[in-house]
């Protein structure tokens, strides 16, 4: 998933914004849908997407906290979802000197 968002801690970041990947993944107990082949039986794509689109607009200093609420929102809106990995990555960040991407992964 890719977002604009404001996080970071200089003043540039959160007036100009920069760019963010987001990637999550996680177990979730699938036989159900397998067998039903019904959108109401399995994890909903589109309202992960959401949730995390939500909280990706909420600016923060750290992507820590970014990925800390999103693991908090994702786990109230889907408690069946079993152990989770999300990753944010912002792109050319500020570090002083050429940088892709700086990244924090978290698992919960």
């Amino acid at each position: 998933m890719e977002f604009r968002a404001y996080h970071g801690v200089f003043p540039e970041e959160r007036r100009n914004g920069n760019d963010f990947v987001v990637d999550f993944g996680c177990e979730y107990p699938a036989e159900t849908a397998a067998e039903s082949d019904r959108i109401e039986d399995a994890l909903d794509y589109g309202a992960v997407y959401a949730v995390i689109a939500r909280e990706m607009a909420v600016p923060s200093n750290l992507l820590e906290n970014v990925a800390a609420r999103i693991a908090k929102a994702l786990r109230s809106e889907f408690p069946s979802m079993g152990p989770a990995e999300i990753r944010i990555a912002k792109k050319n960040p500020p570090l002083g000197g050429p940088a892709a991407y700086a990244a924090i992964t978290l698992r919960f």
